[in-house]
């Protein structure tokens, strides 16, 4: 009969009249008559509970509804009963359509009494929690709020009635549901536990279930329809990805590019460059095999690739101007090209030359032959020998800023990002913006006039050779800190800077983590984490907020059971049941406007012994979130000040 109730649901005027949160102690009777249809969602402890005749066992969560008029009684148990009671009225217009007046008298949804225990309880508590909040505080938007997230609300329940009569379901069933409830709640926290609660089995259960039926496990299944609706929204609007990130049950847009450069093997500005056509879910699980799942093991150290490192905005580009601007773009790099090719062939990129993609050592940069101009010298790269300024004065850099910073150059252009890391901002006075990683200006960067451009994308190559010698060294080429800033000392002719920095960075690198070493016991297990209340996450040594100067640089134990899966995977979300799994001794804790008295209140965490014990140090993003040389180093002298204090206070 639903599809008769929606018919009458929407065409009904609907008002909510009141929402209350009551409290019954043990053994209390409470007694009541509707005077308005009235909702009743239970979320702690026991009742016998009846609304006219027909009598509920209730704990926990439960859902009841009743008509005007009926008449409720609650005996509550020894636990007492918690609820929240929210009452409407619903009219249908006085000059309401014949047969809508037939509907309301065959069978009137508003007049109903009824009573189910929910599959999905914790989606329906948020809203009625939510719209509780909305209502209370008697402001008239609020109350509008309140009143749209009702409607959700009902459809909720609507949707979840039909299914609570059905509890033994087969196999086939047990999946067809989950596969229902993922792709109707993937926005939400599930985890592989609340999925099998829901239908009742156990975790080991479903997931064998689901494989044989599906090909995959039921959390592969929801990352790839979170990553399916990314894709929608990369392809059909202008959303940023942050935006993106919430509506698919993301923590921010870092992390969902991390995830669909994983899965996908594209950053999500390439899948968004690459396609225009329409995707359709049932494309994506022909077969199940997920044949477009890249899983390659995270490569060590440097700055992630274009995939949004800490870069994690990405605006979109109406499809008409962005037409437009690559136009004029090809124009202008045709005229330039052409231009470089008839004045100045002396000291163009060679684009002969080795294309295997030999590595990008310091072994490989050699003298320019007698044939060339003393000031210039040839660099083998995996994109073939390319000839560079023996000094370059006008640098323009994406990746590897930090590296050129320790080195005494400043840029003429860089993202706008690099210009707010704290661990070098006061360097970059004066240095041109030239836009976000994922949507790079080639126009302002044409406008700097570099003569030289070093990059850690391969894929901008093309683009940015056009306008000068381009120095491509993808992510993860250097396995630390000393060869990356030995590579580009001898690149850029500046190699008594390269040592003389490293020089330093070792002496500052050893003496803090002499300190760490006195202050610890040897077999002290240090966790990095992000705090997050759906998904917290757990990290490597080679992801940023803190990780490389925990684990490389301050050579710290990660938790024993869980250091093989953070090294491999770099990146761990983890359920809130998990936490204690993956935290240690200490906890180096990035989270923005939250407290360690703050955390002391929040479930799970403030049983940890780290917890307890205020062995945790929490930082912002903007500080943890970078992991350069100069940001490794800073942060390992930060860490060390802050482990030294903490030992002093046992």
């Amino acid at each position: 009969m639903w599809n008769e109730y929606y018919t009458l649901w929407n065409y009904a005027a609907v008002n909510i009249t009141d929402i209350r949160y009551i409290e019954c102690g043990a053994y209390e009777e409470m007694k009541y008559k509707f005077p308005s249809h009235t909702f009743i969602l239970t979320f702690q402890g026991d009742a016998g509970v009846t609304i006219d005749n027909e009598t509920y066992e209730v704990s926990r969560f439960y859902v009841l509804h009743g008509g005007k008029g009926s008449k409720l009684v609650i005996q509550a148990g020894e636990a007492g009963l918690r609820l929240y009671y929210l009452m409407y009225k619903a009219e249908l217009p006085r000059r309401s359509r014949n047969y809508l007046e037939k509907l309301m008298e065959l069978s009137n949804p508003f007049q109903m009494n009824f009573g189910f225990s929910p599959d999905r309880p914790t989606m329906l508590y948020e809203h009625l929690k939510q719209m509780h909040f909305l209502w209370d505080s008697q402001k008239p938007v609020h109350h509008f709020q309140a009143k749209s997230l009702f409607y959700f609300f009902v459809q909720q329940i609507a949707s979840q009635i039909s299914l609570a009569s059905n509890p033994d379901l087969s196999a086939k069933a047990q999946v067809d549901k989950i596969i229902k409830i993922i792709e109707s709640s993937y926005a939400q926290p599930l985890t592989l536990h609340t999925l099998a609660e829901m239908i009742n089995t156990s975790p080991r259960s479903l997931s064998r279930k689901f494989k044989q039926s599906v090909g995959s496990s039921p959390i592969d299944y929801l990352i790839q329809f979170r990553l399916f609706k990314a894709k929608e929204m990369l392809l059909q609007t202008d959303a940023t990805l942050d935006e993106i990130a919430a509506g698919i049950g993301y923590p921010d847009g870092y992390y969902l590019g991390r995830m669909f450069k994983k899965h996908t093997g594209l950053s999500p500005l390439q899948f968004k460059e690459k396609n225009s056509a329409p995707i359709h879910w049932p494309d994506l699980t022909s077969g199940v095999a997920r044949s477009d799942i890249s899983r390659v093991r995270s490569r060590k150290y440097v700055y992630s690739n274009d995939d949004n490192h800490y870069h994690y905005k990405h605006g979109g580009v109406i499809h008409m101007n962005r037409q437009t601007r690559t136009g004029m773009m090809l124009s202008i790099l045709l005229s330039l090209t052409l231009l470089l090719s008839a004045c100045s062939a002396g000291v163009s990129s060679s684009t002969g030359g080795d294309k295997s993609g030999s590595n990008s050592s310091a072994n490989n940069v050699t003298a320019e032959n007698q044939n060339q101009p003393s000031k210039v010298r040839t660099i083998s790269t995996v994109k073939g020998n390319i000839t560079i300024p023996d000094e370059p004065k006008r640098i323009v850099v994406d990746l590897y800023l930090g590296s050129l910073i320790a080195l005494g150059i400043k840029p003429v252009g860089t993202p706008e990002l690099n210009l707010k890391n704290p661990y070098f901002i006061d360097s970059l006075e004066g240095v041109q913006n030239i836009g976000e990683y994922e949507t790079i200006s080639l126009e302002k960067v044409l406008e700097l006039e570099p003569d030289l451009i070093v990059t850690g994308n391969p894929d901008l190559y093309d683009s940015f050779s056009k306008i000068a010698p381009t120095l491509v060294i993808p992510y993860g080429e250097f396995k630390d800190t000393h060869e990356e800033v030995a590579y580009f000392g001898e690149v850029l002719n500046k190699e008594k800077e390269s040592k003389a920095w490293l020089a330093d960075y070792d002496a500052r690198i050893a003496d803090a983590k002499k300190r760490v070493g006195e202050a610890l016991d040897a077999s002290a297990e240090v966790s990095v984490m992000q705090f997050d209340e759906k998904a917290p996450m757990a990290f490597g040594d080679n992801f940023g907020r803190g990780g490389q100067a925990v684990y490389s640089a301050l050579g710290l134990n990660p938790p024993a059971d869980k250091k093989e899966i953070l090294m491999k995977d770099q990146l761990v979300e983890v359920s809130s049941e998990a936490i204690p799994e993956f935290v240690g001794d200490y906890i180096i804790l990035t989270a923005d406007n939250l407290t360690l008295e703050d955390l002391k209140t929040k479930a799970v965490w403030s049983s940890l012994d780290a917890v307890k014990n205020d062995r945790v140090f929490i930082w912002s993003k903007d500080r943890s979130w970078y992991f350069d040389p100069i940001a490794t180093l800073d942060q390992t002298e930060e860490l060390a000040a802050w482990f030294t204090k903490i030992s002093r206070k046992k």
